[in-house]
């Protein structure tokens, strides 16, 4: 089978692509509206970009040609917090995930916990094992989406995930985006070094 991007819908090759590019890592991202409304959503376009300066990037879609509450919290205020979904987060992420009104507030419609950041204004995800405090750095258009890149300014890590001081991702178990209504927990992990090429002489 061939696909051409140009013969078929951009729904069906959304659905194509996010069935191949799998499993994606899963950005709970926690805003503050300009008026301080809380807001929290999951993002599965979702990567680290550069670690000097340490640097994540999302890309967040129009919905209905109108920019997403996400997007609009962090053009109007700068700040933005990324928060890691792990295997009990899974129901409340997705309950977020809801085309809710602007004026819900999905901390409260999902009984998780808004705790204060040490240096921005959105709140860090209680139940989350990992919340990454994030300036905004640059906001690209990129087609019919927006490509947020942060630079992450503090890092909030649980003490349960850690071995030998580093996150160890078998106590982790971070949560992944598969297509459709998929999900995936990394529970099994395969160590392969990388060889080591000999010195030029």
């Amino acid at each position: 089978m061939i696909l051409d991007p140009s013969a078929i819908s951009p729904g069906d090759f959304y659905r194509f692509m996010i069935s191949v590019v799998v499993p994606r890592p899963i950005a709970f991202v926690s805003t503050v509206s300009r008026d301080g409304r809380f807001n929290v959503a999951p993002f599965s376009y979702f990567n680290a970009i550069t670690n000097r300066p340490p640097l994540l990037g999302i890309s967040i879609n129009r919905r209905e040609g109108v920019p997403k509450d996400t997007l609009r919290n962090i053009e109007q205020t700068g700040e933005f917090v990324v928060n890691t979904v792990d295997e009990p987060l899974a129901e409340q992420m997705v309950l977020s995930s809801g085309d809710w009104p602007e004026d819900v507030d999905e901390f409260a419609l999902t009984a998780l916990t808004p705790v204060p950041s040490d240096l921005i204004k959105p709140p860090r995800v209680g139940e989350s094992p990992i919340s990454m405090e994030c300036r905004l750095h640059r906001l690209i258009e990129l087609g019919s989406s927006f490509f947020v890149v942060g630079e992450i300014l503090r890092a909030h890590v649980r003490d349960g995930v850690l071995t030998d001081g580093r996150v160890d991702i078998a106590k982790l178990r971070p949560l992944g985006r598969l297509g459709g209504d998929g999900y995936s927990v990394v529970r099994d992990v395969i160590h392969m070094p990388r060889p080591k090429a000999a010195p030029k002489a």
